[in-house]
């Protein structure tokens, strides 16, 4: 083949026809090279100036890798061994394809492109087709759920529609591991793959998915990977045409290669063009979707000759945070572990990790919720954050609603990153349907037997397959019921709260409290604080980062058998660990719900690294920094919510009230009225001075428990239902005052006090 492909010497997976001149002013100029490389610090420069011979950079979060990459090209360009219009940079997010571009601009080599793998491959199969093939490319398909859909349905499968994406993931994952029908079950048999349904069934269903694409002349994404491969596979002439185009290579995040991605590569260099990859095996945490980080391990053992730069300076994170993930890796087992990279940070000291252990879910976001309010009102420059440097991450989408919430109470404004809104979720807008109508049909069939709220509302959601038990596996199936179960705790929580109030707890009051809510989270969120998942959190990070939930069976997640599968789950933590520039917080909870049993333990992953936790991790050095306090009253010493009896009588409390007082109703009081009297009469100053409700302060039901107690000091204080760690640091030494019989110093209110401030109590 000869003659100019876009008329400009250009093959497609470039700029699609533009110039492929130099940028910048640069060609041709030698003496200009050496600009580029200042500001470099040794391994970044040994990075740059490797442009011969195969290279292979192991860089550790954080350590500059992107900039290591794009001085390398605009190196190689300006010094002239690189011709602009012969490198071709692939990464695998369209935003890291556009960061890599603008640098790569700023640097002077404007010839240069950068593509996600898909976008190069696309450009070239439009190209090559009408040459290899003959006609018109095949039409690109969008989106396969649908046609799954079809599929399904031809080989007389019912399948619901939150199944459809976890079958939609499963034909993507057999494509990239260039797996054919026939072959996926015993695949899956072999990978220790959790499959969504039985895998003959869905060999039978990728079978009749790939033969309906046939049928109507479309084609998939991972077509076009695998089109652009066996083209080049087919015509050696094509295949040197590009290889006689392209003499330079980067792929970025090459731990995160699939194997049909590896064979397109493997094409496209040939045996003589140049190739640079980068990569941190520890951030390998896309397994099920089929990217290995074994490419990156092996790149040694393939290329005997390739220059190894190791990338260790970390520039993101501050001594402590890099001393969390060090000690985090330290425990590590697997090829991965073995190659992993000890970071070293370059930036000055900060506060330690913080370790917190919480009653229960709803005290974890809202304590969470307060003190990101807490560095909000700090401000930038007295160790505070604006709200979109921080974050709150957690492993599944479905942990986000009762953190939208907490941050919605205290009016603030959040994003949600790689999932939509909890009550935009297409699964929480049906229930909401569902259930707004059985609360208009009132004696609805359905829910008329429901002993309580919650259990009305888990009938209705049954009629759309809801179970009290989760389904097994992970996927699309696995996060509707996390969804739905969320709803039902919610229930749970608004009937006791409802009932402690004296107020009824009917199904038309719930809705209502779905609609508020709903309502209140649809408010725009311009400067917000981020909310995402570990896994939308790759490739991004913030001054402050609360990783929450770490419980065993949510991290590592309860589905994860296989010691490959934990092991992920453990670098899923360390990234989301190595997202912190400064301020770090890691939490759990050990109960679902107010009351529950404390039966969760903290994640495995944590042995050795908060206090007290024993692991030969912590002993020898690779962890155990930081502090564990309480969650609310647990950082006085308060212990965890549990069955609660009556302090005369010996009953077992379940009104809030009575669980307060820590007797029931009927029973003798030993209330000190006297103390009880002074109490109400500082609370009432308290509360003109804050301009708020008295019941903001501290409700009658805190103040009678405090007078019956009289308790001696802060841990004591502290047991108290409804003493939280906001009240208690705020208020608690004006209480003991009074509970010791002297007058509290009376403080000036703040300007600009806020009654939200303060923490919420369970009778509040």
């Amino acid at each position: 083949m000869t003659g100019d492909l876009y008329g400009a010497n250009h093959l497609p997976g470039l700029s699609g026809g533009g110039s492929a001149g130099f940028g910048g002013g640069y060609a041709g100029r030698p003496g200009d090279a050496d600009a580029v490389l200042a500001g470099l610090d040794p391994e970044q420069r040994a990075v740059a100036t490797a442009l011969s011979g195969p290279v292979c950079v192991l860089a550790g979060a954080g350590t500059g890798k992107t900039r290591a990459i794009t001085h390398r090209i605009a190196y190689g360009v300006r010094s002239g061994v690189f011709q602009p219009q012969q490198v071709l940079a692939v990464t695998f997010t369209a935003r890291a394809a556009g960061e890599m571009r603008g640098r790569l601009r700023e640097l002077g080599a404007e010839g240069v492109q950068a593509r996600t793998f898909h976008s190069a491959a696309l450009r070239q199969l439009q190209y090559f087709w009408p040459r290899a093939v003959g006609g018109e490319v095949p039409r690109l398909l969008e989106r396969k759920v649908q046609l799954v859909a079809e599929a399904a349905g031809r080989t007389g499968l019912r399948v619901q529609r939150t199944e459809l994406r976890d079958l939609t993931s499963e034909i993507e994952w057999a494509k990239v591991t260039q797996i054919v029908p026939d072959d996926y079950p015993v695949a899956v048999l072999k990978s220790g793959r959790d499959a969504p349904r039985d895998p003959a069934e869905i060999a039978r269903v990728y079978a009749t998915y790939e033969q309906t694409k046939r049928d109507r002349n479309v084609i998939d994404f991972e077509d076009v990977l695998l089109l652009t491969a066996a083209i080049l596979e087919d015509r050696p002439e094509i295949a040197e045409r590009v290889r006689a185009q392209y003499r330079h290579f980067t792929v970025d995040e090459y731990q995160d290669v699939s194997p049909l991605q590896q064979r397109l590569l493997d094409q496209w260099t040939g045996a003589g063009a140049s190739l640079c990859v980068v990569g941190d095996a520890s951030q390998t945490i896309y397994s099920f979707t089929g990217a290995t980080p074994d490419y990156l391990l092996n790149f040694r053992t393939k290329h005997p000759d390739a220059t190894v730069v190791k990338l260790v300076r970390d520039y993101r994170s501050t001594p402590q945070v890099v001393h969390l993930a060090n000690g985090l890796l330290a425990q590590a087992r697997g090829a991965a572990a073995r190659h992993r990279l000890e970071l070293v940070s370059q930036r000055e000291a900060g506060p330690e990790p913080v370790y917190t252990e919480y009653v229960d879910e709803p005290t974890e976001a809202e304590t969470t919720a307060h003190r990101i309010k807490e560095l909000l009102a700090k401000g930038q420059g007295q160790g505070g954050c604006r709200a979109s440097e921080i974050a709150v991450l957690f492993r599944t989408n479905g942990q986000s609603e009762v953190y939208e919430q907490a941050l919605a109470d205290l009016g603030i404004s959040y994003q949600l990153k790689g999932a939509e809104r909890f009550f935009e979720r297409p699964e929480v807008r049906e229930a909401g349907l569902l259930l707004r109508g059985a609360a208009r049909a009132g004696n609805d069939p359905v829910t008329l037997d429901a002993p309580d709220l919650a259990a009305e509302v888990r009938a209705v959601l049954g009629t759309r397959g809801f179970t009290a038990t989760p389904p097994a596996g992970s996927g699309a199936v696995r996060e509707r019921w996390e969804s739905l179960a969320a709803l039902v705790r919610l229930a749970e929580e608004f009937e006791a709260g409802r009932r402690a109030a004296g107020e009824p707890a009917d199904l038309a009051a719930y809705v209502a409290e779905l609609d508020a809510r709903a309502a209140a989270q649809h408010a725009p969120a311009v400067e917000g604080v981020t909310l995402a998942s570990l896994h939308a959190a790759k490739g991004l990070e913030w001054d402050a980062v609360f990783l929450v939930g770490l419980t065993e069976g949510t991290l590592p997640i309860i589905y994860a058998k296989t010691d490959e599968q934990l092991e992920e789950e453990r670098r899923l933590l360390y990234v989301g660990v190595t997202r912190a520039r400064v301020h770090l917080s890691l939490s759990w909870a050990l109960s679902r719900s107010p009351g529950g049993r404390a039966s969760r333990k903290p994640s495995r992953f944590l042995d050795g690294l908060r206090p007290g936790s024993g692991s030969g991790a912590a002993r020898s050095g690779g962890g155990g920094r930081g502090s564990v306090e309480g969650g609310g009253a647990e950082r006085a010493g308060r212990k965890a919510r549990g069955p609660v009896k009556c302090r005369v009588c010996g009953r077992t409390l379940t009104d809030a009230v009575e669980r307060k007082l820590r007797r029931c109703e009927d029973c003798p009081s030993s209330m000190d009225e006297g103390l009880y009297e002074r109490l109400r009469e500082w609370r009432a100053r308290q509360a003109k001075k804050q301009g708020a409700p008295a019941y903001v302060v501290f409700t009658d039901a805190t103040l009678m428990a405090i007078a019956e107690d009289v308790p001696a000091d802060a841990r004591a204080l502290a047991l108290i239902s409804g003493v939280g760690a906001m009240k208690l640091d705020k208020y608690g030494a004006a209480v003991l005052s009074l509970c010791a019989g002297e007058e509290p110093e009376e403080e000036p209110a703040a300007v600009g006090d806020d009654p939200s401030d303060e923490e919420p109590s369970e009778d509040s």
